[in-house]
């Protein structure tokens, strides 16, 4: 009987440590967002119900909707194997000059259609990793298993499938014909890859995650992280002192996380990121580099969010980026503070925007939010509210 007691101890003891050892995980998925917006439709919130009744509509139609895979596209990368992910560089077109159009000449801001077609991945991506984010939300908030299984049929064909997966490299991203093969700038293509962590993590949480699955994405995922530490066009990328270098940061750091490999991720926050804010952000807040582009307010406020996506990720490890400053006063604070009073109106925009700010201007207001209620900073609560009132009238 008291070997029997013991025994039952000490399974209790090793199963409490388990799940302390569980909960001890970074999570990359944000759950309370998901609940928020789960306690809204279940008040009958008339926007969120809407926002729903879409959701449920768009993954019931990935239920009987194509798969998605890199084999599918028409081009061949240089590799000879489909496999490989392949792009062009969205703002290269043909040169008028030649008879052939190359090498490709560089237009700023104008996206060649070229470049969206099913020759490249591009396209492909974009609606693998979207179709990812809805049938885990729609799963999430449904709880109709329907959506899970999807989910993880489709992960499989992308990632794990023998005759469907992708290579875990983008060597052959956002290339330029007639120039070079592939470039680093292709990288931050597949920033989307957050979402598949995020559906994994449901997936794990709600037992919904089958083992061969979760082993063949641990690989996977540990695989192309060492991709972007260690090859040459990860390591150029890692070097990029503008919104390349940050949402880099973003990528490869939800990756580490994932795989519960914090540590890492508390160092490349305290000194990779940490000098990337320094050296992309002025003491008056303004960000040279993105200021350059022909759609410089939208460059501008992609890196900041970028930035804020670090300070997120960051809150979670227990390094707190949003009030770190150089010693003459460069911050992400000051990139905000920058852009407020163009966000506000009470400035106008003096650098070249060949394109509508609309999407920008609510990012960063929503980013504002989230200092505001999260970070519990204040500064920006006057700014917020005149946006606010704005809002109203317009309503």
């Amino acid at each position: 009987m008291i070997k029997k007691i013991l025994v039952l101890c000490l399974i209790g003891f090793l199963g409490c440590n388990f799940a302390q050892e569980t909960s001890k995980k970074v999570r990359v998925i944000d759950y309370q967002k998901l609940e928020s917006q789960n306690n809204l439709i279940n008040k009958g919130n008339k926007k969120a119900v809407d926002n729903y009744k879409k959701l449920i509509k768009k993954a019931d139609n990935l239920l009987k909707g194509k798969t998605f895979s890199v084999v599918n596209k028409v081009g061949i990368p240089p590799s000879k194997s489909k496999h490989d992910y392949m792009s062009i560089g969205p703002y290269w077109w043909p040169n008028p000059e030649t008879a052939d159009g190359l090498p490709y000449i560089r237009k700023d801001g104008e996206i060649n259609p070229e470049t969206r077609n099913n020759y490249t991945d591009f396209v492909e991506n974009e609606n693998f990793l979207r179709a990812i984010r809805d049938l885990s939300n729609a799963y999430y908030l449904s709880d109709n298993i329907s959506y899970a299984n999807r989910a993880v049929e489709l992960i499989n064909i992308w990632f794990l499938d023998a005759d469907t997966k992708m290579n875990p490299n983008l060597n052959y991203g956002q290339s330029i014909p007639g120039k070079n093969d592939g470039r680093c700038f292709g990288i931050i293509e597949f920033g989307g890859l957050v979402e598949v962590l995020k559906c994994l993590e449901v997936l794990e949480d709600r037992n919904q995650l089958d083992d061969e699955t979760k082993k063949g994405m641990e690989s996977w995922l540990s695989e192309y992280a060492d991709w972007l530490q260690n090859s040459e066009l990860g390591k150029e990328e890692a070097t990029r002192e503008n919104n390349h270098g940050t949402h880099y940061d973003i990528q490869l750091l939800n990756i580490l996380l994932y795989l519960n490999r914090a540590d890492e991720v508390k160092n490349h926050l305290s000194t990779v990121t940490k000098a990337r804010i320094f050296s992309q952000i002025e003491p008056d807040g303004s960000q040279p580099r993105e200021l350059k582009r022909t759609k410089s307010f939208s460059y501008s406020t992609m890196n900041l969010h970028g930035f804020m996506e670090l300070v997120r990720i960051g809150q979670k490890v227990g390094i707190d980026l949003w009030n770190i400053e150089s010693e003459d006063g460069r911050s992400i604070k000051k990139g905000y503070q920058y852009m407020v009073p163009y966000l506000t109106k009470e400035k106008e925009w003096e650098y070249k925007q060949i394109a509508s700010i609309k999407s920008s201007e609510e990012k960063l207001v929503a980013d504002l939010n989230y200092v505001s209620k999260t970070l519990k900073e204040t500064s920006f609560d006057e700014a917020l509210h005149l946006l606010n009132q704005k809002n109203e009238v317009k309503n």
